[in-house]
């Protein structure tokens, strides 16, 4: 979750900067990553790919639950793939640098597709989505962000520190960690949030093994849970596997 760092002009400019964000940052956040991995092994991260199951209510019946395959591919700068797959479709979206778009394909007739860019709001929500996967807490003000210590607040009961992590005035994503450990508890709001459930580590790093997200909508509260099989740190994807998708003849 770490972009590049901005080139300064001098050593003297570049301690000062440092300086200057150590002292700013929530004292949680070293706690938070102190817990993931060391800053060497989370700062070293170029690309995540996390493969495991999403079960949420059938759109069919929404009394009954739907398991899907899901693939998650995430590489900095700016590059993020999700592929949602069924016995009846195929469903990816994806961000390349500034390009977005989503595709669904009929998994029985290949030929049978329907393709959409996304707009503007939606590339800055996903290239923040990125960062947000990737740097680690951290870092925040190299992209013109800022990052907030909210204070104290109880979560499940649990102690926690809420902190936000402000990409622009509309796109904020509140974080609660558990200010004895460091472990995230909580993200997002009462309408949209993400509890993170068990552990599995990969490449030397700790992570959640389930993420359980419930969404409230006009008609009623939607629970969706991802439970993660392998999780696969610094593969390198090809261009290809983010790039729209060139037209081709039905």
């Amino acid at each position: 979750m770490i972009l590049p760092p901005l080139r300064v002009l001098t050593v003297a400019i570049a301690f000062v900067a440092t300086v200057a964000v150590q002292a700013a940052e929530p004292a949680i956040i070293a706690k938070a990553r102190a817990r993931l991995a060391p800053d060497h092994v989370l700062d070293a991260v170029k690309s995540i790919h996390y493969s495991g199951t999403m079960t949420t209510p059938d759109p069919r019946d929404p009394t009954k639950q739907a398991e899907y395959r899901i693939d998650i591919y995430l590489q900095k700068p700016y590059q993020q793939r999700i592929e949602i797959t069924s016995n009846e479709m195929i469903e990816v979206s994806a961000l390349d640098g500034y390009d977005a778009w989503r595709r669904v394909t009929d998994a029985t007739d290949p030929s049978n597709w329907q393709q959409s860019q996304l707009g503007v709001d939606q590339i800055k929500q996903l290239r923040a989505d990125v960062w947000q996967n990737l740097a680690f807490f951290r870092g925040i003000e190299q992209i013109g962000g800022t990052v907030e210590d909210q204070g104290p607040v109880t979560i499940d009961g649990v102690s926690c520190r809420k902190v936000a992590f402000i990409h622009s005035p509309t796109l904020i994503y509140y974080r609660y960690f558990n200010e004895a450990t460091g472990q995230l508890v909580y993200t997002g709001d009462e309408d949209s949030n993400i509890r993170e459930e068990g552990e599995m580590t990969a490449g030397g790093i700790r992570f959640a093994k389930t993420l359980r997200i419930t969404q409230k909508t006009d008609a009623g509260t939607q629970v969706r849970v991802i439970t993660f099989e392998k999780i696969t740190v610094n593969e390198t994807f090809p261009p290809e596997l983010f790039a729209v998708p060139l037209p081709t003849l039905r």
